[in-house]
């Protein structure tokens, strides 16, 4: 066996810059879980050559074309962290596993997309293709799938998968301030890109569950069949509403397996009991709860982000490499990997949260409850006030009764049909919103 592995790390961004640190402040600790053998950054490719990252970057290989570094001589592994779901990262990806390098990447947006081309590649070539990273950070999560749980059959998984918005959503909690000043602090303390579209939307916290589905239950990737909603819709008056029902917001990545191997896939704001694990997420949190047959339930928590706990993740995918550690890089050989069978929304069903205003006058809540009545949807709880809701804003709610309620059990197709019918009403005089409601 050679004395060391030599990579490429493509992208010297935060994580790509605390890789380097990493490898270099805990060289021994790296070379001992690797038998010995030590790992040696040869190349490295960026925009800014000149940017000070806080780690010596004398003697390694520079390349303005990050592709370059799939043709770098004695290269073992390529690392890619330049991120994207095509462009230079996915033709590095491609390029460096067809010349028979293996590849780390963090690049969950690409992974989620293009998965079955890149583990084609991998097992065709022979090679690691590795993506610790691209999920939950520095949590082990993928890593617990695919040998911790490698035995068992997961029926469900969920989870906060997005630190921008779990940062949000407590910050909207503890300090009682709207979405827009919730996602102003965010991006000032660097939680939120510039343009934060991709983990607001809830698309970022999509890619990823698409990925854990995938392992989870035995599927190839399907990120169309995730249902996706966003944080915007989410108000203080809802947070104050939820609260008193016993419960916090977050966005929740769900997946659950139904019979005939179905799999029902959502990404939205939804109601967690105050309580429960994944509410005692909070700021950049991630938490990931995995229920296997045997296994039982396990909780996985750590920093979904930031570059150290991120390249944690990468170089613990390095280290498997090098150790000689080999597993399919989608759980399994790609040919015993069926299309996912997905749950058709019709047949999807949960608890809900509905929040409404209602005209202030007489009969409003029975024009309401008898829409609910007749829709055959029974209601756990109920809250009306006649005082203004929760964000304060007294002028705005005036001639409102704000209303909340929650519901057992029902499937959601009945439940959009009378979200519907009551926005058409004139008792209604604001949008209606509809949430999940998650038990523990």
């Amino acid at each position: 066996m050679p004395e060391k592995v030599t990579l490429a790390v493509a992208g010297l961004g935060t994580v790509g810059s605390a890789v380097l640190r990493q490898l270099r402040d805990n060289a021994d600790v790296v070379a001992a879980r690797c038998g010995g053998r030590r790992v040696e950054v040869v190349a490295v490719s960026a925009r800014d050559r000149n940017r000070d990252r806080g780690v010596a970057l004398d003697g390694l290989a520079w390349h303005r074309d990050a592709l370059e570094l799939a043709d770098v001589e004695d290269v073992d592994i390529v690392v890619e962290l330049v991120g994207g779901e095509d462009g230079v990262a996915r033709a590095l990806i491609e390029k460096a596993l067809r010349a028979g390098r293996h590849v780390v990447t963090a690049n969950k947006a690409a992974c989620a997309h293009h998965g079955v081309a890149f583990a084609e590649l991998a097992q065709a070539g022979g090679v690691q293709l590795r993506f610790e990273a691209a999920i939950a950070g520095g949590v082990p999560v993928v890593k617990s799938i695919k040998e911790a749980l490698a035995g068992n059959r997961i029926r469900e998984l969920r989870g906060i998968l997005n630190g921008t918005c779990n940062y949000i959503l407590t910050n909207m909690t503890q300090s009682r301030c709207s979405y827009g000043e919730a996602l102003a602090e965010a991006q000032r303390l660097g939680y939120a890109e510039a343009d934060p579209t991709l983990d607001v939307e809830g698309v970022d916290a999509a890619h990823k569950l698409a990925l854990l589905s995938t392992l989870a239950f035995r599927h190839r990737p399907a990120f169309d069949a995730v249902q996706v909603e966003g944080i915007k819709v989410v108000t203080q008056e809802d947070i104050g509403f939820a609260r008193e029902f016993g419960y916090e917001i977050r966005l929740l990545a769900t997946a659950r397996q139904h019979d005939g191997n179905e799999i029902e896939q959502w990404v939205r704001p939804a109601l967690v009991p105050r309580d429960s694990l994944l509410a005692h997420m909070q700021n950049a949190r991630n938490g990931v709860s995995l229920r296997g047959d045997f296994g039982g339930n396990l909780f996985l928590a750590g920093d979904g982000a930031g570059g150290e706990a991120t390249a944690s993740a990468v170089v613990a995918d390095i280290i498997d490499i090098a150790a000689g550690r080999r597993v399919f890089p989608l759980g399994e050989a790609l040919s015993s990997l069926p299309e996912c069978s997905a749950l058709p929304p019709s047949r999807s069903q949960g608890c809900f949260y509905l929040r409404l205003h209602a005209a202030d006058r007489a009969g409003s809540m029975a024009a309401i409850t008898r829409e609910l009545a007749a829709a055959e949807i029974s209601i756990e709880r109920i809250i009306q006030t006649s005082t203004p809701a929760h964000d304060g804003d007294a002028q705005a709610h005036a001639g409102r009764l704000p209303v909340a309620l929650l519901t057992h059990e029902t499937r959601e197709e009945v439940m959009r049909r009378v979200l519907g019918g009551l926005a058409e009403r004139r008792d209604i005089v604001a949008s209606p919103l509809l949430l999940r409601v998650e038990a523990r």
